[in-house]
């Protein structure tokens, strides 16, 4: 006869799921890294499928070096690192600099050479996934979204690949979603099966998700037993050091609104799409003007961010010595331009968030200006923190320019900071006691169903 009181144990111990260890004992990691980063990689590289989560500046490049250093040298496997645009070539130097590394940077397969690779996320389709023993993917956040060909591609092509890493400085705190992705990636968990064992739609927005109230701390648990999130060594109970983010001054230049529009008495903010868009218009030439006075004054290095095709066109014309970085061009001179700038070969570089915005150390640079806004804060802080970073010697100043009528999209990006600031916050906090444990080596505890007394199943459950 079946021992129910067994069964039933055995489906509560399914229920409570942790990820767990598939690789090896690392060995001794390079010098040149810090005590918090060298922790780090051993974690993961005993995790064998991981995911780090640090702040700008942090050395997510190091780790990630060295992760895969230890990957190749473990099994004689080769590794490839997937990066935005530019970063792969940084990346090459940065080993090449300061590890002594070798990394090939590749078109295709027929570049890979033993050990560590590293190519552009456009590239991806020229390669063999099944090839590689190791899979770094550098600024991860590009599998945010669950409905992307990018991510499918991803989780499809890798899905088999021993060896997983994922490196950001910004996986959304609230957006529950991305964090889905990332366990999906890593083989912890499918989305679907995080979201439907820790979480409930929030009211009758089926978009939103929130944990459940019961499941909150085992939400964590699980969440560290695969990831680790610091925004600074502290976190983690190491000393911050020189880890300490400069003073950042923000200013905002609010370019005046003509007059009221579409019939309207007074001047009012815009907040449809399309009344946006025609508010940018209008102040085009007003806050390309405003930007243009403030780099042409100068003589240090600038970014400028914009949004728009016609205002990179007019930056590049009205702005002394800048080198424009667009979408149409290709990626060599891409690559040149963004290269060329962090070594300080150019003194004003004009882009978008969305080109350059992501990955590139320009800690080189300590100013900048958004010639207005869009709506996403994850282009806003991603941009930011090109210069914004540990490592940076100088405060850093941003130059915020937009149209009085765009006052919505302004307050949009400032609440947005705001709540992810705050989840952040509760994020590291529920993380950093479990996070410490795991990262210094110690073995974690994991609360063990002890049964008192034993229970019966009805006889039409007893097939779970």
């Amino acid at each position: 006869m079946r021992d129910s009181s067994m069964n039933y144990k055995e489906f509560l111990e399914r229920k409570q799921r942790f990820d767990v260890n598939t690789g090896h004992e690392p060995t001794p990691t390079s010098d040149v890294l810090f005590d918090f980063q060298s922790d780090i990689v051993k974690w993961a590289v005993r995790r064998g499928r991981a995911a780090i989560f640090a702040d700008c500046g942090l050395g997510k490049t190091l780790m990630q070096l060295e992760w895969a250093k230890q990957i190749c040298e473990h099994n004689g496997g080769d590794v490839i690192i997937l990066a935005p645009l530019a970063v792969a070539a940084q990346t090459a130097r940065e080993a090449h600099n300061m590890l002594n590394m070798k990394v090939q940077v590749c078109e295709t397969q027929d570049d890979i050479r033993p050990g560590i690779n590293i190519t552009n996320y456009e590239k991806l389709h020229n390669f063999e996934p099944s090839h590689f023993a190791g899979v770094v993917l550098d600024e991860s956040s590009i599998i945010k979204h669950h409905t992307s060909k990018t991510r499918d591609q991803l989780l499809q092509s890798f899905q088999s690949t021993p060896y997983r890493l994922a490196c950001t400085a910004t996986p959304s705190p609230n957006d529950f979603m991305e964090l889905g992705n990332h366990a999906e990636f890593i083989g912890a968990m499918t989305r679907s099966e995080m979201l439907s064992m820790f979480f409930i739609h929030d009211g009758g927005d089926t978009a939103k998700w929130r944990l459940k109230g019961h499941a909150q701390g085992d939400f964590w648990k699980f969440l560290c037993s695969w990831a680790v999130m610091v925004r600074k060594p502290s976190d983690l109970g190491y000393i911050d050091s020189n880890f300490t983010l400069p003073h950042i001054n923000i200013k905002d230049h609010v370019i005046k609104a003509d007059g009221p529009r579409n019939g309207m008495l007074f001047a009012i903010a815009a907040k449809t799409l399309s009344d946006r868009r025609a508010a940018r218009k209008e102040s085009l030439e007003d806050r390309v003007a405003v930007a243009a006075d403030l780099v042409n004054k100068s003589t240090e290095q600038w970014i400028v961010w914009c949004d728009l095709n016609i205002e990179s066109d007019m930056l590049k014309k009205s702005i002394v010595d800048a080198i424009e970085v667009r979408g149409s061009d290709n990626n060599r001179h891409k690559e040149a331009a963004m290269i060329g700038f962090s070594e300080g070969r150019h003194r004003v570089l004009v882009s978008k968030p969305s080109i350059a915005g992501f990955g590139m150390n320009f800690q080189n640079c300590h100013n900048m200006a958004f010639v207005g806004l869009s709506d996403s804060f994850e282009a806003y802080y991603q941009a930011t923190r090109r210069c914004w970073r540990f490592g940076q010697k100088n405060p850093v100043n941003v130059h915020v320019i937009t149209s009085e009528m765009e006052g919505g999209v302004v307050a949009n990006i400032k609440r947005k900071e705001q709540d992810a600031e705050r989840m952040a916050t509760a994020m590291v906090e529920h993380m950093s006691s479990i996070s410490s444990i795991e990262i210094k080596g110690i073995s974690r505890t994991v609360s063990e169903y002890k049964p008192k007394q034993e229970v019966v199943l009805p006889k039409f459950l007893e097939a779970i």
